[in-house]
């Protein structure tokens, strides 16, 4: 029973629930740059670049089953081939997701320093019989 009882404080310690929002949010975050970078940055950037779709960008190592057109003919030949579009095109999506989780870091830091920033209140002026009533005492202290 101690097994399922150390598994249990394990699990609904604070790290590891925030550790499991973090991921699935992640996950979530991730799908979202990724249909930004195919649906929308990836046809304006193909109409920029004359209509190329990156997708379908690939080089053909073995030529000795004949020649393919598009990358779903290679595949399904069994054709070896280099698709050096999608890498292109996971490069983009890695730099947009990283700007956009700067973007979001930067925020939250913002906001995080504001909090810190709050005026402390200033501590009430003492007399001049209580600062000697201080000093005494830690002349007294010392002693």
């Amino acid at each position: 029973m101690s097994f399922f009882k150390e598994f249990k404080e394990f699990a609904t310690k604070g790290n590891v629930i925030d550790l499991a929002v973090g991921v699935i949010i992640g996950a979530a975050f991730g799908k979202i740059v990724s249909s930004l970078v195919d649906n929308i940055f990836m046809p304006v950037l193909g109409i920029l670049t004359g209509k190329v779709d990156f997708k379908e960008k690939f080089f053909q190592l073995d030529h000795s089953k004949g020649t393919v057109d598009t990358l779903e003919a290679a595949k399904a030949a069994g054709i070896p081939v280099v698709s050096y579009g999608v890498f292109i095109q996971n490069c983009i999506d890695f730099v947009i997701m990283a700007f956009c989780i700067f973007l979001l870091v930067k925020f939250i830091n913002r906001l995080t320093r504001k909090k810190e920033e709050a005026p402390t209140p200033a501590a009430p002026e003492l007399s001049t019989e209580e600062k000697l009533l201080m000093e005494i005492r830690d002349a007294l202290k010392n002693k």
